[in-house]
């Protein structure tokens, strides 16, 4: 991740709720390396062939994100980590196209992990996924968030703590407990 200039993205994102259009363009240089550095995670977990490039992932998440105006932005975590659910959803999205036009020929797949660390050796398909984080959405919302900002957004335990309001010790909890979840989910399968 980049030196953390939230003072400045903060400031950029109070103003562009208040109206001022001008604080996006001060805002994209201001996160585009770590949007970039998303997108370039998503991607790195998606099939060789992909059609998306780490650019165009993030500038069709930061269209997306401009019509988000009227949140109540938290701060850089917290638009990172809205940047990251839409890039998660652009890419599923894409899959289910890609699935539909092949007729079920093998969707995107990806590798759950944290960091260096592999929670499963083996890849699993990214809809599957999405179906699952889903599944536990339903049954805990935090746990299913959790994952959202750790595995998609790549946020740090603290960051999403940060933006859940809540302890980073509970983001560890949640965090074992929702990878436990998903692999039992992802085996089933």
């Amino acid at each position: 991740m980049i030196p953390n200039s939230d003072g400045g993205v903060t400031q950029c994102l109070l103003d562009w709720t208040r109206g001022d259009r001008a604080a996006l363009d001060r805002l994209m240089p201001l996160v585009y390396g770590e949007l970039r550095q998303l997108a370039a995670g998503h991607l790195a977990r998606e099939r060789r062939d992909h059609t998306l490039q780490p650019t165009a992932l993030v500038h069709e998440a930061f269209l997306r994100l401009v019509d988000h105006r009227r949140i109540q932005w938290q701060g850089r975590a917290h638009f990172l980590a809205l940047a990251a659910t839409l890039m998660r959803q652009l890419l599923i999205d894409h899959a289910r196209k890609h699935r539909a036009e092949k007729r079920g020929g093998g969707g995107a797949r990806v590798t759950l992990h944290d960091g260096d660390a592999m929670l499963e050796a083996r890849p699993v398909e990214l809809i599957a996924l999405d179906d699952a984080l889903s599944a536990l959405a339903a049954i805990d919302p935090r746990q299913a968030r959790v994952v959202e900002l750790r595995f998609f957004g790549g946020l740090t335990v603290e960051e999403a703590a940060e933006v859940l309001a809540v302890s980073p010790a509970t983001v560890k909890l949640d965090w074992s407990m929702a990878r436990a979840w998903l692999v039992r989910e992802l085996r089933r399968e």
